[in-house]
Protein backbone atom coordinates (compact mmCIF):
# COMPACT_ATOMS: atom_id res chain seq x y z
CA UNK A 1 0.00 0.00 0.00
CA UNK A 2 1.46 3.25 -0.96
CA UNK A 3 1.56 6.19 2.06
CA UNK A 4 -0.23 8.86 1.94
CA UNK A 5 1.61 12.02 0.35
CA UNK A 6 1.58 14.70 3.21
CA UNK A 7 4.05 17.30 1.33
CA UNK A 8 4.06 18.21 -2.72
CA UNK A 9 7.44 19.19 -4.27
CA UNK A 10 8.05 20.75 -7.52
CA UNK A 11 10.42 22.33 -9.57
CA UNK A 12 10.40 25.47 -11.74
CA UNK A 13 13.37 27.11 -13.26
CA UNK A 14 15.76 27.99 -10.14
CA UNK A 15 12.80 27.90 -7.31
CA UNK A 16 11.81 24.83 -5.41
CA UNK A 17 8.29 24.81 -3.98
CA UNK A 18 7.34 22.69 -0.77
CA UNK A 19 3.28 22.45 -0.08
CA UNK A 20 2.06 21.27 3.05
CA UNK A 21 -0.42 18.84 2.01
CA UNK A 22 -2.78 17.84 4.44
CA UNK A 23 -5.93 20.53 3.69
CA UNK A 24 -8.30 18.78 5.51
CA UNK A 25 -6.11 18.61 8.92
CA UNK A 26 -5.28 22.55 8.55
CA UNK A 27 -2.18 21.15 7.62
CA UNK A 28 -1.59 19.84 10.86
CA UNK A 29 1.75 18.35 11.28
CA UNK A 30 1.97 14.50 12.45
CA UNK A 31 4.76 12.33 12.61
CA UNK A 32 4.30 11.37 9.04
CA UNK A 33 4.25 14.58 7.45
CA UNK A 34 7.00 15.92 9.42
CA UNK A 35 9.15 12.33 7.96
CA UNK A 36 7.97 14.10 4.78
CA UNK A 37 9.07 17.25 5.26
CA UNK A 38 12.46 16.50 6.43
CA UNK A 39 12.42 14.09 3.36
CA UNK A 40 11.44 17.04 0.75
CA UNK A 41 13.99 19.36 2.34
CA UNK A 42 17.03 16.76 2.07
CA UNK A 43 16.21 16.76 -1.29
CA UNK A 44 16.15 20.35 -2.01
CA UNK A 45 18.69 20.89 -0.47
CA UNK A 46 20.85 18.82 -2.90
CA UNK A 47 19.36 20.31 -5.59
CA UNK A 48 20.41 23.13 -8.01
CA UNK A 49 17.73 25.49 -6.98
CA UNK A 50 18.77 28.67 -5.97
CA UNK A 51 15.18 29.51 -3.71
CA UNK A 52 12.53 27.50 -1.44
CA UNK A 53 9.10 29.00 -1.17
CA UNK A 54 7.10 26.86 2.07
CA UNK A 55 3.45 26.97 1.32
CA UNK A 56 0.37 25.52 2.40
CA UNK A 57 -2.89 23.81 0.89
CA UNK A 58 -6.14 24.31 1.46
CA UNK A 59 -7.58 26.90 3.92
CA UNK A 60 -4.29 27.48 6.52
CA UNK A 61 -0.71 27.91 5.85
CA UNK A 62 -0.52 25.31 9.17
CA UNK A 63 -2.72 24.81 12.07
CA UNK A 64 0.59 23.35 14.22
CA UNK A 65 1.14 19.89 15.76
CA UNK A 66 -1.76 17.76 15.66
CA UNK A 67 -3.85 17.24 18.75
CA UNK A 68 -4.26 13.79 17.94
CA UNK A 69 -0.36 13.35 18.53
CA UNK A 70 -0.90 14.39 22.30
CA UNK A 71 -3.72 12.72 22.67
CA UNK A 72 -2.24 8.87 22.03
CA UNK A 73 -0.60 7.64 25.32
CA UNK A 74 3.19 7.29 24.07
CA UNK A 75 6.65 6.18 25.75
CA UNK A 76 9.40 8.28 26.35
CA UNK A 77 10.54 6.79 23.09
CA UNK A 78 8.19 7.51 20.61
CA UNK A 79 8.37 11.65 22.17
CA UNK A 80 12.41 11.83 21.96
CA UNK A 81 11.30 10.45 17.99
CA UNK A 82 9.11 13.18 17.38
CA UNK A 83 10.94 15.72 18.81
CA UNK A 84 14.17 14.67 17.25
CA UNK A 85 12.07 15.17 13.85
CA UNK A 86 11.03 18.44 14.83
CA UNK A 87 14.32 19.68 15.62
CA UNK A 88 16.34 17.49 12.10
CA UNK A 89 13.10 19.90 10.53
CA UNK A 90 13.65 23.11 11.56
CA UNK A 91 17.41 23.10 11.42
CA UNK A 92 17.54 21.66 8.26
CA UNK A 93 15.26 24.24 7.22
CA UNK A 94 17.34 27.02 9.07
CA UNK A 95 20.83 25.85 6.80
CA UNK A 96 19.32 25.28 3.44
CA UNK A 97 21.96 26.70 1.02
CA UNK A 98 18.63 28.02 -0.97
CA UNK A 99 17.43 31.36 -0.03
CA UNK A 100 13.48 30.65 1.68
CA UNK A 101 10.46 32.11 1.78
CA UNK A 102 7.22 31.00 3.99
CA UNK A 103 4.18 32.06 2.33
CA UNK A 104 1.10 32.56 5.59
CA UNK A 105 -2.16 32.39 4.32
CA UNK A 106 -5.45 31.40 6.63
CA UNK A 107 -3.35 30.95 9.57
CA UNK A 108 -0.03 30.04 10.97
CA UNK A 109 -0.20 28.66 14.45
CA UNK A 110 2.49 26.81 17.00
CA UNK A 111 4.98 24.12 15.32
CA UNK A 112 3.45 25.59 11.89
CA UNK A 113 4.09 29.54 13.03
CA UNK A 114 7.89 28.18 13.86
CA UNK A 115 8.43 26.32 10.71
CA UNK A 116 7.91 29.25 9.39
CA UNK A 117 9.94 31.73 11.10
CA UNK A 118 12.59 29.18 10.05
CA UNK A 119 12.56 30.36 6.80
CA UNK A 120 14.62 33.60 5.37
CA UNK A 121 11.64 35.74 4.58
CA UNK A 122 8.13 35.21 5.64
CA UNK A 123 5.65 36.74 3.99
CA UNK A 124 1.86 36.09 5.41
CA UNK A 125 -1.84 38.44 4.11
CA UNK A 126 -3.23 41.09 6.24
CA UNK A 127 -5.33 39.16 7.61
CA UNK A 128 -3.91 35.98 8.33
CA UNK A 129 -4.34 34.63 11.99
CA UNK A 130 -0.69 33.88 13.39
CA UNK A 131 -0.38 32.69 16.79
CA UNK A 132 2.30 30.68 18.86
CA UNK A 133 -0.44 29.29 21.03
CA UNK A 134 1.32 26.53 23.21
CA UNK A 135 0.22 28.16 26.67
CA UNK A 136 -3.26 27.20 25.74
CA UNK A 137 -2.59 23.98 26.26
CA UNK A 138 0.21 24.48 29.01
CA UNK A 139 3.24 23.76 26.66
CA UNK A 140 6.17 25.67 25.47
CA UNK A 141 6.77 26.39 21.67
CA UNK A 142 9.42 24.09 20.42
CA UNK A 143 10.61 23.74 16.30
CA UNK A 144 13.07 26.52 17.76
CA UNK A 145 10.06 29.03 18.71
CA UNK A 146 12.10 30.31 21.38
CA UNK A 147 15.24 31.27 19.26
CA UNK A 148 13.68 32.41 16.75
CA UNK A 149 11.16 34.84 18.49
CA UNK A 150 14.63 36.16 20.69
CA UNK A 151 15.94 36.66 17.16
CA UNK A 152 12.80 38.66 15.80
CA UNK A 153 11.87 40.76 18.90
CA UNK A 154 13.98 40.67 21.47
CA UNK A 155 13.79 38.71 24.79
CA UNK A 156 11.37 40.82 26.80
CA UNK A 157 8.70 40.90 23.85
CA UNK A 158 9.22 37.13 23.20
CA UNK A 159 8.36 36.44 26.78
CA UNK A 160 5.21 38.43 26.76
CA UNK A 161 3.73 37.03 23.14
CA UNK A 162 4.72 32.80 24.60
CA UNK A 163 2.81 34.00 27.88
CA UNK A 164 0.01 35.71 26.09
CA UNK A 165 -0.75 33.48 23.67
CA UNK A 166 -2.88 35.96 21.88
CA UNK A 167 -3.73 35.54 18.02
CA UNK A 168 -2.45 38.57 15.90
CA UNK A 169 -2.79 39.35 12.21
CA UNK A 170 -0.56 39.58 9.45
CA UNK A 171 -0.64 43.26 9.78
CA UNK A 172 -0.29 43.30 13.82
CA UNK A 173 2.67 40.18 13.38
CA UNK A 174 4.61 42.80 10.51
CA UNK A 175 4.21 45.89 13.29
CA UNK A 176 6.16 43.98 15.73
CA UNK A 177 9.09 42.52 13.52
CA UNK A 178 7.52 39.00 14.24
CA UNK A 179 7.21 38.69 9.73
CA UNK A 180 8.35 40.46 7.41
CA UNK A 181 5.73 41.55 5.15
CA UNK A 182 1.94 41.78 5.61
CA UNK A 183 0.24 41.99 2.46
CA UNK A 184 -3.30 41.57 1.16
CA UNK A 185 -2.18 38.86 -2.09
CA UNK A 186 0.77 36.67 -0.17
CA UNK A 187 1.36 34.34 -3.62
CA UNK A 188 2.19 38.00 -5.24
CA UNK A 189 4.26 39.03 -2.95
CA UNK A 190 6.08 36.13 -2.83
CA UNK A 191 6.60 36.48 -6.65
CA UNK A 192 7.69 40.17 -6.32
CA UNK A 193 10.32 39.06 -3.29
CA UNK A 194 11.59 36.12 -6.08
CA UNK A 195 11.88 38.53 -8.77
CA UNK A 196 13.57 40.75 -7.10
CA UNK A 197 16.35 38.21 -5.66
CA UNK A 198 16.64 36.75 -9.24
CA UNK A 199 17.77 40.19 -9.99
CA UNK A 200 20.59 40.11 -7.75
CA UNK A 201 23.79 37.90 -6.95
CA UNK A 202 22.59 35.49 -5.54
CA UNK A 203 26.11 33.73 -4.66
CA UNK A 204 26.81 36.97 -2.46
CA UNK A 205 23.83 36.58 -0.68
CA UNK A 206 23.58 33.09 -0.06
CA UNK A 207 27.30 33.74 1.19
CA UNK A 208 26.33 35.69 3.71
CA UNK A 209 23.51 33.44 4.79
CA UNK A 210 26.10 30.76 5.68
CA UNK A 211 28.04 33.00 7.78
CA UNK A 212 25.18 34.34 10.34
CA UNK A 213 24.37 30.29 10.30
CA UNK A 214 28.15 29.55 11.10
CA UNK A 215 27.56 32.33 13.86
CA UNK A 216 23.77 30.90 15.43
CA UNK A 217 23.45 27.93 14.61
CA UNK A 218 24.60 26.27 17.83
CA UNK A 219 22.29 28.09 19.57
CA UNK A 220 19.60 27.14 17.44
CA UNK A 221 20.59 23.90 18.38
CA UNK A 222 21.01 24.49 22.29
CA UNK A 223 17.21 26.04 22.16
CA UNK A 224 15.92 22.79 20.60
CA UNK A 225 17.66 20.60 22.86
CA UNK A 226 16.05 22.66 26.04
CA UNK A 227 12.48 22.86 24.17
CA UNK A 228 12.51 19.18 24.26
CA UNK A 229 13.50 18.73 28.21
CA UNK A 230 10.65 21.32 28.99
CA UNK A 231 8.83 19.72 26.72
CA UNK A 232 8.48 16.78 28.02
CA UNK A 233 7.81 18.33 31.25
CA UNK A 234 5.07 19.82 30.55
CA UNK A 235 3.49 17.18 29.18
CA UNK A 236 3.62 15.55 32.67
CA UNK A 237 1.74 18.27 34.33
CA UNK A 238 -1.53 18.23 35.41
CA UNK A 239 -2.18 21.59 33.22
CA UNK A 240 -1.77 20.36 30.18
CA UNK A 241 -4.04 17.24 30.60
CA UNK A 242 -6.58 19.95 31.30
CA UNK A 243 -5.30 21.82 28.49
CA UNK A 244 -5.85 19.41 26.05
CA UNK A 245 -9.24 17.84 27.32
CA UNK A 246 -11.06 21.35 27.31
CA UNK A 247 -9.73 21.75 24.04
CA UNK A 248 -11.77 18.76 23.01
CA UNK A 249 -14.38 19.95 24.95
CA UNK A 250 -14.48 23.42 23.65
CA UNK A 251 -14.51 25.06 26.62
CA UNK A 252 -11.84 27.31 28.14
CA UNK A 253 -9.26 25.43 30.25
CA UNK A 254 -9.30 25.57 34.20
CA UNK A 255 -5.63 25.68 35.39
CA UNK A 256 -4.20 25.26 38.82
CA UNK A 257 -0.75 25.64 38.46
CA UNK A 258 0.01 22.01 38.22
Amino acid sequence: MMKERFVELAYIDRLAVLTLNRPQSFNALNKEMLEQILEALDEVKKSPADFLVLKGKGKVFSAGGDIKMMTVPETGELFSDIMETIGNVILTLYTMPQLTVAAIHGSAAGLGLSMALACDHVIAEETAKIAMNFIGIALIPDGGAHYFLKERLGVHQAKHIIWNGEVLSGAEAKRIGMIDEAIADAEQAVQQKLEEWRRKPVLAMKETKQLYIQQTVSELQHVLKVETKGQAKMRDTKDHREGIQAFLEKRFPAFAGR
